[in-house]
């Protein structure tokens, strides 16, 4: 008796691994129950499995045209699973294949949403960090690709929040470039701070790190004894930012010779 166990065990193994997997199960089934089962775990927030059917559609019926529909809505699934390179590449892909599919909007704007998104970092559901610190490589690409999507698409309904969306992002993105020319100040490195304050004022106009980035500039030029150029900094300064508190410290700054 002990000997006929293993065999049943063995039999039960491998009849629940046959249940399990995705291929045995959806065995037959046409592309359009593919994507109403996939539709289905999307709009119950089953993410997963929607991948799997979404995934399950393409393979077995890559040149219907819900193929194109499932690989649209696969990027949408991995987003809401918290796979945002998953969803990425997908973007990307469908991107290459669909350039003018009528949603391809909507991609641009997924991918956008999804870089802001990493550029909102895990840490900072539960810190408060100063997210102006840090790389802001995802910052850039979400305003990219929000600005291909205004330029390319400026009737899409979703224009107005991702232009929202960039005014964050321009304002977060000098605020970096001010973070860095401070770094540089601090060490001496005055003509590199000074490049980064002219990067804020010739690429963030009016955003408020301008009058910060005037200050630094005023404060770099007058150490490294450009007169001239303080000068010019300090009056545009005091012209658009009478109240700066910055004013007084390029003012009182004692440059040893």
């Amino acid at each position: 008796m002990k000997l006929l166990i293993i065999p049943i065990i063995i039999f039960y193994i491998i009849l629940a691994g046959c249940a399990s997997d995705p291929t045995s199960e959806t065995e037959g089934w046409s592309a359009e129950r593919l994507y109403s089962a996939a539709k289905e775990a999307l709009l119950n927030e089953d993410y997963e499995n929607a991948i799997k059917y979404y995934g399950l559609l393409e393979a077995h019926y890559p040149f219907e045209k819900i193929a194109q529909q499932a690989q649209l809505e696969t990027i949408y699934a991995h987003y809401k699973f918290e796979e945002p390179e998953s969803a990425l590449v997908a973007a990307d892909r469908f991107i290459k294949l669909y350039p003018r599919d009528p949603h391809i909007d909507y991609v641009y704007y997924l991918k956008g949403l999804v870089n802001f998104e990493l550029n909102q970092g895990t840490l900072n559901r539960f810190l408060p960090l100063d997210r102006s610190q840090r790389d802001q490589s995802r910052a850039l690409k979400s305003f990219d690709d929000f600005a291909v999507l205004l330029k390319q698409f400026p009737q899409s309904k979703y224009t107005q929040d991702a232009r929202q969306r960039m005014l964050y992002l321009r304002n977060i993105l000098a605020d970096y470039e001010i973070n860095v020319a401070k770094f540089y100040l601090q060490r001496g490195a005055y003509l590199a701070a000074a490049n980064r304050a002219k990067t804020v004022i010739e690429s963030y106009q009016r955003t408020p790190a301008v009058p910060k980035a005037l200050v630094i500039l005023a404060k770099a030029y007058k150490i490294m004894a450009l007169n001239d150029l303080s000068d010019n900094a300090m009056r545009v300064l005091k012209l658009n930012y009478p109240d700066d508190q910055g004013i007084v410290e390029v003012e009182q700054l004692v440059v040893r010779e």
